[in-house]
């Protein structure tokens, strides 16, 4: 019996997927749930497993496109591992170095070979009769003059091996590229900068964090902090928190935040659903259970889907500043950097604080510069002051 392996559904708005990495090669014996092949998409990585035990047949290849509901091979239920298949390689001769086992291989004549000067003019060019010059030369020449002069040639440079490398892009690293072109040529983008101090929220961190790990059994991270804040201040600038369909603007009556998430296949947004509705600890809790899933490569296409408005942080890795790029239709995209003591002026006196750089970059066809500053102000101010959170102004 012949078990077909097909493609799966993935997702309303994917149609097609490009066969990655064979994890089982065609002829080799699996059995029921092996990993057989990963297939990459414009959203996630899937690995298609074995449905029966048996022996393996793939008919794709890597790198090849396929479409949802194709069948891309079958496991024979029935079948031996036939010997020579992919699972156990043999060791074969090319036909050229059996040419050359064959019949053996003449050394090189001396005037073989590519030489450069008077001595390859005298090897290869003057006929062998010709190279025993007479002793007597014309009047008035030397016996170098008599000899004809060749243009000195540059030796060719030499050829240095393994100084570059080519890969082929994954599906996920086209898309991002297509994306990033795509909102800088289709949106108007503009980027805002503030600062904000975290001498607060470091306080009331390291104040509750013992018993909120306890109590919740996760870490009381920064991130629950902006989200809440952004969540208040697209309240306050309801047009970060829209998008333009032709002619309209559509307003979302929902606060789903996407997360940017950088991984080894690039970087991809989980977001978070509903979060007006969230406490501090079910943020802290969905942002782990997804870091998890993308480490584990687990993400579904549900998992990154929608999300009005992202928040992207590179301060983890180490940067000060810089401007991040907008995730259409999103109109908004707020950046998080490092957080570095710095010498501030608080009443007039300079002191030493923790301070952080935040960007918030936006599409000025929806949002003016007012709104703007106006939003990146707001989450200032409530994350300088968290008790602003709880209050709601």
């Amino acid at each position: 019996m012949k078990e077909e392996i097909k493609v799966p559904a993935m997702g309303e708005s994917i149609t097609e997927a490009t066969v990655g990495t064979l994890i089982k090669p065609s002829g080799s014996t699996v059995q029921v749930d092996d990993e057989i092949l990963e297939l990459e998409t414009d959203k996630v990585n899937q690995v298609l497993y074995a449905k029966a035990s048996g022996v393996l047949t793939l008919q794709v290849k890597p790198g090849e496109t396929v479409t949802i509901g194709q069948v891309v091979g079958f496991v024979d239920t029935e079948a031996k591992a036939t010997q020579g298949s992919a699972s156990e390689p043999q060791a074969t001769v090319p036909k050229t170095e059996e040419k050359a086992q064959a019949k053996p291989q003449e050394a090189p004549q001396p005037s073989q070979g590519i030489r450069y000067g008077k001595e390859a003019f005298l090897e290869d060019v003057v006929k062998p009769e010709q190279k025993d010059f007479p002793q007597s030369v014309p009047v008035g020449k030397t016996r170098e003059q008599e000899i004809p002069q060749l243009e000195e040639e540059a030796p060719p440079p030499k050829k240095m091996e393994g100084r570059e490398t080519r890969r082929k892009m994954s599906q996920i690293r086209k898309v991002i590229a297509n994306r990033l072109v795509e909102a800088q040529q289709t949106t108007a983008m503009l980027t805002t900068f503030n600062e904000i101090d975290f001498s607060a929220i470091m306080a009331a961190r390291e104040k509750y964090k013992d018993a909120f790990l306890k109590k919740h059994g996760v870490k009381l991270g920064f991130m629950s902090f902006f989200v809440k804040a952004v969540v208040s201040a697209l309240r306050e600038v309801p047009d970060l928190n829209s998008y333009i369909d032709g002619n309209e603007i559509v307003h979302r009556e929902y606060f789903d935040i996407g997360i940017a998430v950088g991984t080894d296949r690039g970087l991809i947004v989980p977001v978070l659903r509903n979060c007006e509705q969230l406490s501090f600890a079910e943020v802290e809790k969905d942002i782990e259970a997804y870091a998890k899933k993308a480490r584990e490569g687990r993400l579904a296409v549900d998992d990154l889907q929608g999300g009005g408005f992202t928040i992207t942080n590179g301060g983890i890795y180490g940067s000060l500043l810089s401007t991040p790029i907008l995730n259409p239709p999103q109109c908004g995209i707020l950046g998080m950097h490092k957080i570095e003591k710095r010498a501030v002026v608080v009443d007039d006196q300079i002191v030493i604080r923790p301070m952080m750089y935040v960007a918030l970059s936006y599409d000025h066809r929806i949002v003016d510069g007012k709104e703007a500053v106006t939003f990146l102000v707001h989450v200032k101010n409530a994350l300088e002051d968290p008790s602003r959170l709880l209050i709601e102004v």
